[in-house]
């Protein structure tokens, strides 16, 4: 199915006025808001594979790097400027996939799940046994300063939110523009017909590894942004079931959109969050049923819903 992005930029606008409106929700429901933008960049670098027929079980990898490198500066290196520490984690996420790309980005279908799989769970045994690290526990994230200014206590969540929101934002919007590019549109001739795009005198390992990279860097950002958010950071973000969870949020959003799998995200945590409450014994059947619901209902995603409404 070919989907038009030159409109995109549309939807961008409309999730920074949904943003900007977070401020008059509760606290504790923006806070939810801000953790679920930073996961659902991660999902939004899974779906962009997904245009190219590519489905990454292990993009925990980079959510993890992003993570641990904002950690390792704020916490061990005493280096805690938001800008500094949120740069190096994107730049660390797209250093290991211009390594691992070359490799990852001849293989295809279950091939490519697996060994992106596999790279993703060597990370989280070598933090699982890293003593210095915190082990299983990981360790603390202090608090970012903002071009060497340090918030107060109370203040500190409208800062970290504004920059969580304006990074979503931008970051969107890139990846509006870069699937409504040519380079975009090669993703879906790779999954159609790699041979064919081969013959147009195009690269299928190119765009492959393009936007591998690229996956690479915003679901980095994503990972910095957790660690800024909840002050912590630990081996579970590189884990399988971590992994997995982005996976279905791309499924679960829909391909229609590059704010699809950010606001995916936040609607399955808000979910989850009402189902803790209304049953923390059985909060897993409400989830799976809603799940399965949209799963058999919409099996385009959520945005569909957005693509059949009037115009």
């Amino acid at each position: 199915m070919t989907i038009d992005f030159t409109k995109d930029w549309r939807n961008v606008a409309l999730l920074a006025v949904l943003l900007a409106a977070a401020f008059f929700l509760p606290s504790w429901l923006r806070f939810l808001l801000q953790t679920a933008l930073a996961g659902g960049l991660v999902a939004l670098g899974v779906m962009i594979q997904m245009r190219a027929g590519l489905v990454s079980f292990g993009q925990g990898l980079y959510y993890c790097i992003g993570g641990y490198a904002v950690g390792l500066l704020a916490a061990k290196a005493g280096v805690a400027e938001a800008t500094l520490v949120i740069a190096a984690a994107v730049i660390s996420s797209v250093v290991i996939a211009l390594i691992l790309g070359p490799l990852l980005s001849r293989y295809r279908e279950i091939f490519f799940a697996m060994l992106t799989l596999a790279v993703s769970m060597i990370l989280y045994g070598l933090l699982v046994k890293a003593a210095t690290l915190g082990s299983t526990d990981g360790f603390n994230v202090p608090p970012v300063t903002f071009f060497g200014f340090l918030p107060a206590q109370e203040a500190r969540g409208d800062w970290t939110y504004v920059l969580t929101a304006l990074l979503v934002v931008v970051a969107c919007f890139l990846i509006a523009r870069y699937l409504a590019s040519g380079a975009g549109a090669l993703l879906e001739a790779v999954a159609e017909n790699e041979l064919r795009l081969e013959y147009l005198g195009s690269s299928a390992r190119q765009a492959v590894y393009i936007v591998y990279v690229i996956a690479a860097a915003v679901s980095g950002l994503g990972g910095a942004l957790a660690a800024i958010a909840t002050g912590h950071v630990d081996p579970e973000m590189a884990n399988w079931t971590t992994s997995g969870g982005f996976v279905f949020v791309a499924l679960l959003a829909g391909r229609g959109s590059a704010i699809a799998p950010v606001l995916g995200f936040f609607l399955l945590e808000l979910v989850r969050t009402y189902a803790l409450d209304i049953a923390p014994n059985a909060w897993q059947l409400i989830l799976g049923a809603v799940m399965l619901a949209v799963i058999l209902l919409l099996p385009d995603g959520l945005w569909s819903l957005v693509r059949r409404a009037p115009k």
